[in-house]
């Protein structure tokens, strides 16, 4: 129970169907398809997150004196650091160097998702706040003697608010793509200076020059020969740049079944057959790319179909803003800015949490500089520069 609140009660579950899914996404909202007890389902479902891939399922349930789900958290008991994408295994190594034991350790967190959203989920109507529920986390860490609580890519209010009662918060950074109201591609063209706005025309034209028809279909329009031809895509890029496929081949016909018109997967064809696919999620303001892959060689294809015609959808669709996942520099050029993401982390040991908070302070300070570097790369025109 968390300190100073005993009629709160704590449980961790072993799997997201022990806990009812109109509970769950009462205190989940439902801007953020990601912690939706339906996308978490799939995941475990789907044998891609549980204890074979060192992903244990461990969500956290905090109830009232009446049983009622009044908070909640996506966690896992971890064995390793990979899925995450907030990287963390410099310390593991720092610790065990020491005799220490990092692994197994908590994760609050989306498996295998670099996507910012709530991770402390809060029954609107219950008024608990963050810390109470991060003192129940910290607690049950202790009962289980692991090495820390890891909550990553959190809102900032969540963050501070973690910081607030003693963790410490990180920061890193992604490329976001926003909506100034554009009603059609040239709009948003028009606010880039002229040589960034030939460049991108240059791209989408010399991607369109391969006789490609491109596609975005929504839920039930995505066929089980979409998904089979996803899947193949999904595992060449990752063979070609990590070796390990995180997500199974169940996995995405089972997303289009639970989440329905919240997935948007564009294809590219040639001759009727998919070439290359972009697999999104959509939220209630944002659409959240995902995974792409491709079969063949075509130029700026990946620009065209996860960015330019992701940038498109959000046109089209009055959405927000475009979240294209994790790392890339060269999205700035295409119109994708960088924006801070926020990590907050609980650790037991008391050196290795002295350590650790002397490098997130450094690392914090840096990384604000790299963002206002890069924001200066930005190819949007600047105020005053007589650019057309």
């Amino acid at each position: 129970m968390p300190d100073g609140s005993p009629e709160l009660t704590l449980s961790l579950h072993r799997a997201i169907a022990e806990i009812d899914a109109a509970e769950w996404d009462a205190c989940a909202g439902g801007d953020n398809p990601f912690v939706s007890h339906a996308f978490l389902a799939a995941v475990e479902d789907s044998g891609s997150a549980n204890a074979r891939t060192g992903w244990l399922p461990q969500h956290a349930a905090l109830r009232d004196g009446a049983g009622r789900l009044v908070a909640a958290a996506p966690m896992y008991a971890k064995s390793h650091s990979y899925g995450e994408y907030v990287f963390d295994h410099g310390w593991a190594h720092a610790f065990e160097r020491a005799g220490g034991n990092y692994y197994p350790k908590l994760q609050v967190a989306v498996p295998f998702s670099p996507v910012p959203g709530p991770r402390l989920l809060l029954h609107p109507a219950a008024g608990i706040p963050h810390a109470a529920l991060a003192g129940a986390l910290v607690q049950a860490c202790r009962a289980l003697d692991l090495s820390g609580v890891h909550v990553t890519f959190c809102p900032e209010a969540e963050a501070m608010a973690l910081e607030e009662a003693g963790w410490l918060a990180r920061l890193g950074m992604q490329f976001h793509w926003r909506n100034a109201g554009y009603v059609t591609f040239d709009d948003f063209l028009g606010d880039l200076a002229s040589r960034k706005r030939k460049a991108i025309r240059r791209e989408r034209r010399d991607a369109n020059a391969a006789g490609l028809e491109f596609v975005a279909l929504c839920g039930p329009e995505i066929t089980r020969r979409d998904w089979t031809a996803f899947y193949e895509f999904y595992t060449s890029t990752v063979d070609r740049k990590w070796g390990s496929a995180y997500l199974t081949r169940q996995f995405f016909p089972l997303l289009g079944e639970r989440l329905g018109e919240r997935v948007v997967l564009m294809l590219a064809r040639q001759g009727g057959k998919p070439v290359a696919g972009a697999l999104n999620l959509l939220g209630s303001d944002t659409l959240y790319g995902r995974n792409w892959g491709c079969r063949g060689e075509f130029p700026f294809l990946h620009f065209e179909l996860c960015y330019y015609r992701a940038i498109e959808f959000a046109i089209a669709h009055g959405v927000q803003r475009v979240e294209a996942g994790a790392q890339g520099e060269h999205k700035i050029q295409r119109g994708y800015r960088p924006v801070p993401t926020w990590s907050a982390h609980w650790i037991a040991h008391t050196g290795l949490r002295r350590a650790v908070a002397a490098f997130v302070a450094e690392e914090r300070a840096a990384r604000q500089e790299e963002m206002a570097a890069l924001d200066a790369l930005s190819p949007f025109r600047k105020a005053g520069d007589g650019d057309t």
